[in-house]
């Protein structure tokens, strides 16, 4: 069974079981949190798409790690002026393991 959520302002689809990394969200390591803003919930029994979102649906999941993606370098350069900057950037995450998937 897999759900489709709205958290971070991205879409995230989401399998019981599996580690998904998302935007930061706030807890500790072990917390449990639970998303309820589901936009689409798909499984054996068919696809119910919500609209717009699946009233009753919910995924709960517990937080395994906080962390940041790799560095990325941002570089900003004018031609034939001298005008060269350099910015770098670590998106932080929170890391979910899906424990399950709760539909009406």
């Amino acid at each position: 069974m897999y759900a489709v959520v709205h958290t971070g302002g991205k879409q995230v689809r989401m399998n019981t079981g599996a580690a998904v990394r998302i935007e930061k969200l706030g807890g500790e390591v072990g917390d449990t949190i639970e998303f309820s803003e589901i936009l689409m919930i798909g499984g054996d029994e068919g696809v119910k798409i919500g609209a717009p979102r699946v009233d009753g649906a919910k995924v709960v999941g517990t937080i395994t790690a906080q962390g940041k993606h790799p560095k990325i370098r941002v570089f900003k350069m004018k031609r034939r002026k001298g005008y060269r900057r350099t910015q770098g950037h670590r998106q932080a995450y929170t890391e979910v393991r899906v424990e399950r998937i709760d539909s009406l």
